[in-house]
C-alpha cells in the first residue's frame, strides 16, 4: 500500500484501475475538452514540452502517459528523425489516439503500448529522452515512476514533465480555483458526461506537490540539473531534468 498526501492509504493497483476506467469513460472527449478548457493553450503547453526534449536526432523518445498521442506527434513534428515509444495505462485512450492521427509517415515512428509506468517493457538505457503530459498525478507511488524513468534514460537524456499548478497560491485572484472548483467538473459534466473525471482532476491537482516539492522529489529520485519554468502565471509548470553521466 501507497499513501495519498492527506495520509489515506492508496492501493496502487485499484487507483491504477480506477483511473484506467476512468480515461477510458472520457477518451471520445477527451481531446476536444483539452482545447476547450485551456483555451487552446494546451497546444502551446506541448510545443513547450517537447521542445525541451532535445533528443538526438535520430534517437528514441518516451511518451508516458501518452493518451491520445498528441505529443508525440509534437515530438514527432519537431524532431523528424527520432521514434516515439508512447505508452500509457489507458487502451481506450491509445485507441482514439491511433484512430485519429497515425498515418503516413507517424504510423512507422510512433509506437502506442498499453503500459504501466511503474514497471516499464523497455530495457535499461535505451532512451535519449522522455515525456509525461499531466499523467504523473496519476501514478501512485511516483517514486517508482520516477525510477522507472531514471533506469530507461541514457546517461545525460532529459526527463521533462508538464504539470498543473497546485491552485494553492492566488492566481489571477482566485479566477484558477474557481475554473478548478466549478468550471472543470460542470464543463465535463455537460460535454462528456462524466463530471467525476473532471473533479477527480481537480482534487489530484490540489493534492499535488507544489514546483519545488516536485523539484527536490526529482533530486531525490536520482536526476541533476533539475529546473522548471511556469506558464501562465504559474497555471501550468514545464520540469525539466537530466540523468547524470
Amino acid at each position: 500500500m501507497s499513501s495519498s498526501r492527506n495520509g489515506a492509504a492508496v492501493d496502487p493497483v485499484e487507483h491504477g484501475r480506477k483511473v484506467s476506467d476512468m480515461f477510458g469513460r472520457i477518451a471520445g472527449w477527451y481531446d476536444f475538452l483539452n482545447h476547450f478548457l485551456s483555451l487552446g493553450q494546451d497546444v502551446y503547453w506541448r510545443y513547450r514540452l517537447a521542445r525541451a526534449a532535445r533528443p538526438a536526432p535520430d534517437g528514441r523518445v518516451l511518451d508516458l502517459a501518452a493518451g491520445t498521442l498528441d505529443v508525440s506527434v509534437e515530438l514527432l513534428r519537431q524532431y523528424p528523425g527520432i521514434s516515439v515509444a508512447a505508452l500509457d495505462f489507458s487502451l481506450p485512450m491509445l485507441e482514439q489516439g491511433k484512430r485519429k492521427k497515425l498515418a503516413g509517415p507517424r504510423a512507422e515512428s510512433i509506437f502506442p503500448v498499453q503500459a504501466d509506468g511503474r514497471a516499464l517493457p523497455l530495457p535499461d538505457e535505451c532512451m535519449d529522452a522522455a515525456t509525461i503530459a499531466f499523467g504523473i498525478r496519476n501514478i501512485v507511488p511516483r517514486q517508482e515512476a520516477w525510477a522507472e524513468f531514471l533506469r530507461v534514460l541514457k546517461p545525460g537524456g532529459r526527463l521533462c514533465v508538464l504539470e498543473f499548478g497546485t491552485g494553492s497560491r492566488r492566481v489571477w485572484k482566485g479566477v484558477y480555483n474557481f475554473y478548478l472548483d466549478r468550471v472543470l467538473p460542470g464543463v465535463g459534466k455537460v460535454v462528456s458526461g462524466d463530471s467525476g473525471a473532471y473533479r477527480y482532476l481537480a482534487d489530484t491537482i490540489r493534492a499535488f506537490p507544489d514546483e519545488r516539492s516536485l523539484a527536490l522529489e526529482m533530486r531525490e529520485a536520482g536526476f541533476d540539473r533539475v529546473y522548471h519554468v511556469p506558464m501562465m502565471s504559474g497555471i501550468v509548470f514545464l520540469h525539466v531534468a537530466e540523468k547524470p553521466l
